[in-house]
């Protein structure tokens, strides 16, 4: 299979960060076309809408050398989700942006661990100073966690796209 080389690989009790793999596409695609996928511009069910995106993850590492972790459970190596450093052409700030694939993934605090440790990585390996995440009004879920993670509304922030967004900005001290 192959890999991004010289990604940075973050690990917790539980999880394993790790740039994309190959190996990932079935369970993106999964989470892709699924309603799971509303708040991120999905269910991408016309033909190639995941690929493409899928690709856009994997690009985002070769073209800013960092992005999204694929995050994965520490004993099976099963893909649960991704979280990580993001910072797309356009983007008006850093992101720090999280999506988990699986129902079963959710509840058990993967998201909100998986959030602390590539947080902790943009502040002291990429050097970033603050970091937002972009919500959409109506994923509550994804709010309690920005809050549970310590970040604060900033409704005077620049946002991407011409759709609403909430505005979480992070604190960006290091653990």
């Amino acid at each position: 299979m192959i890999c991004l080389s010289d990604t940075p690989v973050l690990t917790t009790e539980r999880l394993i960060l790790r740039a994309p793999q190959g190996g990932d596409w079935p369970a993106w695609r999964d989470f892709a076309v699924s309603e799971r996928a509303r708040w991120i511009g999905g269910p991408m069910v016309e033909p190639g809408q995941a690929w493409r995106a899928f690709g856009h993850i994997v690009g985002h590492w070769v073209l800013r050398g960092f992005g999204s972790f694929v995050v994965t459970d520490r004993d099976s190596g099963a893909p649960l989700g991704s979280v990580g450093p993001w910072f797309p052409d356009g983007w008006p700030e850093h992101e720090l942006g999280w999506t988990l694939w699986t129902p079963e993934a959710e509840g058990r605090g993967i998201a909100h661990e998986a959030a602390l440790v590539a947080r902790d990585f943009a502040a002291r390996k990429l050097g970033w100073t603050t970091a937002v995440s972009y919500i959409l009004p109506e994923n509550a879920r994804s709010a309690a966690l920005a809050e549970r993670l310590g970040a604060v509304r900033d409704p005077g922030a620049a946002h991407p796209g011409k759709d609403p967004c909430l505005v979480y900005r992070h604190p960006m001290e290091t653990v």
